[in-house]
């Protein structure tokens, strides 16, 4: 246990020694010209450096907020759940897409019996197999379900089991949701990350990459280093770029991170401030129905 603890303590203070290295050397791990930075670049993006890297800035901003300005927590707040919120509106279009995609899928084979459907803009040609497009509608769905994950935890609209929650105090409440985030969401994110990081890398590129490897090994593996990216579908002409879901496991895990993150000090301040400060500064969307907005704020468990 003590020697544990060691190890930890020494990488929070080899972390900003690691933050600084990574800053002013890009070349190392961006010259994705040189197949040593890219494997650099895998390697570090789910190593013990990055982790203890990521652990310990959130270390140091949560000291910052609760024993110096505790507004400037309130903007990391407000700027995180702003970004969840914008990326989550954007690729909530991508559920009209896919939705229209059918309808087009449905109208043109059904009733003029076409193959393929092609696509010409701005002088280019694009041509893909009718089962290319009908499969192409798991990637939308995809696209919601990692993207939109984080902005309807802001909402609030994720599905809740209340056991004990509603019946305790406002500060209670906040301790339960502190408690949350710290044993159960951000260890399962990470860990899903750590495996979901090298899963993509190995659709990508060639020689295969995994968590047990060591930085020289993968730079000895860097001389056979060559793109191989997934282009291979369940049927002839399906929907070849399955590649992309691997990539939007890592962005649902990233998105997930920074919300729980969000969440946590969001939960501390309102810990601290008291029951006039929940949901403060909480954008929230409205529907222009006044009852319908006062049921969504009910079962969110902002009012």
């Amino acid at each position: 246990m003590i020697d544990f603890i060691i190890w930890v303590l020494q990488n929070i203070a080899l972390a900003p020694y690691h933050l600084v290295l990574a800053v002013f050397n890009p070349g190392q791990w961006l010259n994705w010209s040189n197949p040593e930075s890219v494997m650099r670049f895998i390697y570090y993006g789910a190593s013990v450096e990055f982790f203890f890297v990521v652990f310990t800035s959130l270390i140091v901003i949560t000291l910052i907020g609760a024993f110096w300005k505790r507004e400037f927590l309130w903007w990391c707040v407000r700027i995180l759940e702003a970004f969840a919120n914008a990326v989550g509106r954007t690729a909530a279009w991508a559920g009209l897409v896919m939705v229209l995609t059918q309808v087009m899928i449905v109208f043109l084979q059904r009733i003029f019996r076409v193959a393929e459907i092609q696509l010409g803009p701005l002088g280019t040609a694009f041509a893909k197999d009718l089962s290319w497009w009908a499969e192409g509608l798991k990637f939308h769905n995809a696209v919601v379900v990692c993207l939109c994950v984080a902005y309807t935890f802001v909402q609030g609209g994720h599905v809740r089991v209340d056991l004990v929650y509603s019946a305790v105090k406002f500060r209670t409440k906040r301790m339960i949701d502190m408690f949350g985030c710290l044993a159960f969401m951000m260890p399962a994110v990470v860990l899903t990350y750590m495996y979901s990081w090298f899963f993509m890398w190995r659709h990508l590129m060639t020689p295969a990459v995994t968590s047990t490897s060591d930085l020289d090994r993968m730079l000895m593996q860097s001389r056979i280093f060559r793109w191989n990216v997934e282009t291979i579908g369940f049927s002839p002409n399906g929907f070849n770029a399955y590649f992309l879901f691997k990539v939007l496991i890592v962005l649902f895990c990233v998105m997930v991170f920074l919300q729980a993150i969000t969440f946590f000090w969001r939960s501390y301040l309102e810990w601290l401030e008291g029951e006039e400060s929940a949901g403060k500064y909480l954008d929230i969307d409205k529907t222009g129905d006044e009852a319908e907005d006062m049921e969504h704020a009910i079962h969110s468990g902002s009012t």
